[in-house]
C-alpha cells in the first residue's frame, strides 16, 4: 500500500516534475487565503485574493530556506530584494491558480490517498514506519497544526493529480524524437585561436587625464548607497538569572501536574495485519477476509498467510508486521479492534477506508509509571520548573523591554540600565544588510523605517531567531553620496583598461577572420598575431571543458563543406576573444545513444504539454497585481 506510493513519487516522472517544470508548491507554511480585516491586497488570482500579512509570511519563509541553502556563502550585498520579492509572489499566484483550478475541476484526494502520502514521508517516520508523535512534534516545529497541514498538503495531491493526467499521457512523435537524439548526441571537431584579454590588459597604460575626463563623463554611476550604524541592546535567555532549585513540594505539585504525559509510558502493542484491498468487488474480498479468518481459527499460521495474501506491500514480507502501536496510530475502526484483543488473539475482519484486515496482537507492553522518587524524574523536574522560570522571567522582562523602549524613545541607556543589558553598535551597512545582526530582515526594516531613520527613535522589539528580542536606533547615517575621485579612480582606469583591451583583442580577431577568409589557414594566419592556437578537440552540447561561450558559438556554426573549414567568433566569459575553426560534424545513429537519452526527451515533452496546459489555465484564471511588493523607497533623515 504505502510502497506504491514511494514508487509513484521518486521515479523519472515525479523527478521531472520537480527539475524540468519548477512549479515551487513550496508554501505548506502559507495559511489559506481568508484574511480579513485591513490587510491591503497585494494580488487577486481569479476569486481568491493575497493579502500582504501572507506575502510576508511566505517572503520570510521562503527568505530563511534560502540563506539555510547558501550557509556561509551568503552574501547580503549581492542579495537582489526585488528580484527575490517578485519571485516568491510569482510562486503564490502559480500555486492558487493551479489550486484554484484543481478545486473547480473536481480533482479529490480522498483520506487514503492523504494518510498514505502523509505516512510515507521519512521525516514522520519512527523506525522506518509512520509515527503520530513523530508527525506532531515536527508539525509542532514549524508552527503548523495537523489540521492546517493537511488541508494544504490535500490541495497539493490534488495539483499533482491535475498534473500527472498532463504529464503522463504526453508524447512525442518517433521522428521527432529521433531528430532530436541525433542533435543531443552530434560531436563538433574545434580549433580555436584564443586572444587572451589578460595579455592585452598588460601592455595597455591609461593616461592620468583619461581616467580624469571619465570619471566627471560618468561620476553619477560612482554612487556610494545610503548605510547606516544601529546602536542596539540584546535581550536573550542566556542573559536571564537561572531559577533557584524548588522545594520537594513545589515539585510534586508539578509531578502530578506532567505524570500522565511526561512520566507515563503508554502502553503498547506489537501488531500484525493482513490487509485485504476492496478492489472492484467489496463483498469479494469480504469473503476472502472471512476465508483466511476461518484458515486462521484452524490452526493457519498468521505470518505465512500474511506473506502469502496480504495486499500491504510495506509489511507484507514481515508477515504483515506493524512494529509496536500506542493509541491513536491507526484509523477508528482498526483501533477499536486492536484495543480489544489480549495477546496472541487475532480479530475478525475489520474494515477500514483501506479494506479488510485481520488483526493479530503478538505482545503487549502494559502502561509504566515513573515514581516521584525516582533521580532521573527529579532531575528532569528540576530542569522543567527552572526553564518555566527562566521563560516566565524572561517574558517579565520582554515586557519591560518594550515599556522602557517606548518611555525613552530618545535613548536606549536607560534601557540597558533597567536591564543591566549592553548597548552594541553594529558595522556599517546597507539596505542590501550585512554581517551579523544586519543580515536579519526585521533589522534591515526597521533601521531604514522612518520611526528609526528619519525620527531617530528606539524601534519596538525585533524578534530574532527563535528567542532573542533587540532595540535598535540609529547610531550613524551617511545618505547616498558620489564617490570623489581618488576613492574610484583604480576602478575607472581598471574599466578604461578592460575597455581598450577588449576593443584591441576583436580587432585582432576580426583581422584574424579576414585572413582565414582570405585563403589562408589557421595555423600560418596565428603566427602573426598575439593569439594562441588550441585544440579543443571532439565537443559535445554538454561539454564542460570548455567555456561555455565558445561550445555555444561552435553549434551554431554552419557545417563544413568538404575540404574547407567553417569559421565564427566568441566572446568568451573572461572578455577573451576566440576565433573558431569548424573542421567536422559527426552526427550519431539515434540508435547508438544511451537509452536515457530517449526518457529525457519524453520528460521534455512533458514538460512542454504541461507548460501549455498551464497557460491555458492562466487565461482561464487571470492574475491581476494590485500592489506589487518592492524593497523600501530610502527615507532622508534630514527631511
Amino acid at each position: 500500500m504505502l510502497q506504491s506510493i514511494r514508487d509513484r513519487t521518486s521515479g523519472l516522472v515525479a523527478g521531472f516534475i520537480v527539475a524540468i517544470i519548477v512549479v515551487p508548491f513550496a508554501f505548506w507554511g502559507v495559511e489559506s487565503f481568508m484574511t480579513g480585516g485591513g490587510d491591503p491586497v497585494v494580488a487577486k488570482v481569479g476569486s481568491e485574493k493575497i493579502k500582504e500579512s501572507q506575502f510576508r509570511r511566505a517572503y520570510e519563509q521562503r527568505y530563511q530556506q534560502y540563506l539555510q541553502l547558501m550557509g556561509d556563502n551568503f552574501r547580503a550585498d549581492q542579495f537582489d530584494q526585488n528580484r527575490f520579492r517578485q519571485s516568491v509572489l510569482d510562486d503564490m499566484t502559480q500555486e492558487a491558480m493551479l489550486r484554484q483550478y484543481t478545486r473547480e475541476a473536481g480533482y479529490h484526494a480522498n483520506d487514503a490517498l492523504l494518510f498514505n502520502a502523509i505516512s510515507s514521508i521519512p521525516a514522520f517516520q519512527s523506525d522506518g514506519k509512520f509515527n503520530t508523535e513523530t508527525y506532531k512534534a515536527m508539525l509542532a516545529r514549524q508552527n503548523l497544526t495537523p489540521q492546517r497541514f493537511e488541508a494544504q498538503l490535500r490541495e497539493s495531491l490534488e495539483i499533482d493529480q491535475m498534473r500527472e493526467a498532463v504529464v503522463d499521457t504526453a508524447f512525442m512523435p518517433d521522428v521527432e524524437r529521433k531528430q532530436l537524439l541525433q542533435l543531443a548526441g552530434q560531436q563538433r571537431q574545434l580549433s580555436y585561436a584564443l586572444f587572451d584579454l589578460a595579455k592585452y590588459e598588460a601592455q595597455i597604460v591609461v593616461a592620468d587625464a583619461d581616467v580624469q575626463k571619465r570619471y566627471e563623463d560618468t561620476k553619477s554611476q560612482y554612487t556610494a548607497p545610503e548605510r547606516i550604524k544601529l546602536a542596539y541592546v540584546e535581550l536573550s535567555p542566556e542573559s536571564v538569572a537561572a531559577a533557584a532549585a524548588p522545594g520537594e513540594d513545589v515539585l510534586k505539585v508539578l509531578y502530578d501536574a506532567e505524570k500522565d504525559s511526561r512520566f507515563t509510558t503508554p502502553e503498547e502493542r506489537k501488531v500484525r495485519h493482513i490487509l485485504i484491498n476492496f478492489g472492484a468487488d467489496k463483498s469479494a474480498s469480504e469473503k476472502k477476509a472471512e476465508d483466511l479468518e476461518a484458515q486462521l481459527k484452524g490452526g493457519a499460521d498468521f505470518t505465512t498467510l500474511a506473506k502469502a495474501n496480504s495486499d500491504d506491500a510495506g509489511s507484507k514480507t514481515s508477515g504483515g508486521d506493524l512494529g509496536w502501536l500506542k493509541r491513536g496510530q491507526m484509523p477508528e475502526s482498526f483501533e477499536k479492534a486492536l484495543w480489544s484483543l489480549q495477546a496472541g488473539e487475532t480479530s475478525a475482519p475489520v474494515e477500514t477506508e483501506f479494506g479488510w484486515h485481520l488483526i493479530h496482537v503478538d505482545e503487549i507492553k502494559p502502561a509504566a509509571v515513573k515514581p516521584f522518587n525516582d533521580p532521573t524524574v527529579q532531575a528532569e523536574l528540576t530542569e522543567l520548573y527552572r526553564n518555566r522560570e527562566q521563560q516566565k522571567h524572561f517574558q517579565e522582562l520582554s515586557d519591560k523591554l518594550e515599556q522602557l523602549a517606548f518611555e525613552n524613545p530618545s535613548s536606549l541607556d536607560a534601557v540597558a540600565k533597567e536591564l543591566n543589558l549592553q548597548v552594541q553598535t553594529t558595522d556599517w551597512f546597507t539596505r542590501a544588510g550585512g554581517s551579523g545582526l544586519a543580515a536579519e530582515d526585521a533589522v534591515k526594516e526597521a533601521a531604514f523605517s522612518t520611526e528609526v531613520l528619519k525620527d531617530g527613535e528606539n524601534s519596538k522589539p525585533l524578534a530574532i531567531g527563535d528567542s532573542k528580542l533587540v532595540v535598535v536606533r540609529k547610531a550613524e547615517y551617511e545618505a547616498p553620496r558620489e564617490r570623489s575621485f581618488d576613492e574610484v579612480a583604480d576602478q575607472v582606469r581598471t574599466a578604461l583598461r578592460a575597455e581598450q583591451a577588449k576593443a584591441k583583442a576583436q580587432a585582432d580577431a576580426k583581422a584574424l577572420l579576414e585572413a582565414l577568409k582570405g585563403g589562408a589557414t589557421l595555423a600560418d594566419a596565428v603566427k602573426a598575431t598575439p593569439a594562441e592556437l588550441k585544440d579543443a578537440g571532439s565537443l559535445r552540447r554538454d561539454n564542460r571543458g570548455e567555456d561555455p561561450a565558445l561550445v555555444e558559438a561552435a553549434f551554431k556554426l554552419p557545417h563544413p563543406k568538404e575540404g574547407a573549414l567553417s569559421y565564427g567568433e566568441a566572446v568568451l566569459g573572461n572578455g577573451s576573444v576566440a576565433v573558431l575553426a569548424l573542421n567536422k560534424v559527426e552526427t550519431p545513429a539515434p540508435e547508438a545513444l544511451p537509452p536515457e537519452a530517449a526518457a529525457q526527451f519524453n520528460q521534455l515533452a512533458a514538460g512542454q504539454e504541461f507548460n501549455a496546459y498551464r497557460r491555458r489555465i492562466g487565461d482561464e484564471i487571470k492574475v491581476k497585481i494590485i500592489n506589487a511588493p518592492q524593497a523600501e523607497a530610502p527615507v532622508s533623515p534630514e527631511s
